[in-house]
């Protein structure tokens, strides 16, 4: 069910043994996402339960889910691009499909992570598939 994206990184994953790649890895991840405009950092984007600050942007485009984000924390900004690896360019309908924890158990994210973190990732994808779901 995961997307191409996705699979790359599950794939990225099976080469880098060490979790401290592998969290060098999602932080690099999240360098590289271009950063969410100041306007769009408003109390509507940003999603409660997150350690750190996070937005979230969605766009529906032709059926499609997209989302853009952003964090003050640089894991946490590893993190959104993993979930936007996961979901962007889904069709609204399978957003609601992906079981994301066990996508993401795929890379071991679960186990590596701080009870805050991990439930920041939880409330980062409950916006999205609430997001989606209003959508349907």
């Amino acid at each position: 069910m995961a997307s191409a994206a996705f699979e790359e990184i599950v794939e990225d994953f099976e080469f880098l043994e060490d979790w401290e790649d592998r969290y060098r890895h999602v932080i690099e991840q999240g360098k590289a996402m271009e950063p969410l405009e100041e306007a769009l950092k408003v109390p509507a984007t940003k999603v409660d339960g997150c350690a750190s600050q996070v937005w979230l942007h969605p766009k529906i485009e032709e059926g499609r889910f997209h989302f853009d984000g952003e964090s003050d924390a640089l894991i946490v900004r590893g993190l959104i691009s993993v979930l936007r690896s996961l979901y962007n360019g889904l069709p609204l309908a399978e957003v609601m499909a992906v079981d994301a924890r066990a996508e993401l158990e795929r890379l071991g994210l679960n186990e590596h992570l701080s009870a805050q973190r991990s439930n920041g990732v939880r409330a980062m994808i409950e916006r999205i598939r609430e997001t989606a779901a209003a959508q349907l």
